[in-house]
């Protein structure tokens, strides 16, 4: 049996995870185009640091584009609940200032 109590918790707490996630959504959404620099924990200690262009967006991911100096063109994509649980930082270059997104 399920107490209405716990589950109006539980209900709750999801849609405010959720609204949160729509929230890093939107907000990664409105510097698309825009160089971003991007730091991953991959974990065991390694934490990758590049930079890029943030390419696109969709509901679920979204796509950074990273140049490497030898012509070679890469995408990387990440969830939004990656940025949600800090497990990837962006922080956005705009006009010498830096923006950081979580």
């Amino acid at each position: 049996m399920i107490c209405c109590d716990c589950w109006s918790m539980e209900e709750g707490d999801f849609l405010a995870t959720r609204n949160t996630l729509e929230e890093i959504r939107k907000k990664i959404e409105m510097h698309l185009g825009q160089s971003v620099t991007l730091k991953a924990n991959k974990g065991r200690k390694k934490v990758v640091v590049r930079e890029g262009v943030l390419e696109n967006t969709y509901p679920n991911i979204f796509v950074i584009k990273i140049e490497d100096g030898h012509e070679t063109v890469r995408r990387i994509s990440y969830c939004y609940s990656d940025v949600l649980t800090e497990t990837v930082e962006i922080t956005i270059n705009k006009d010498n200032e830096q923006i950081k997104v979580s």
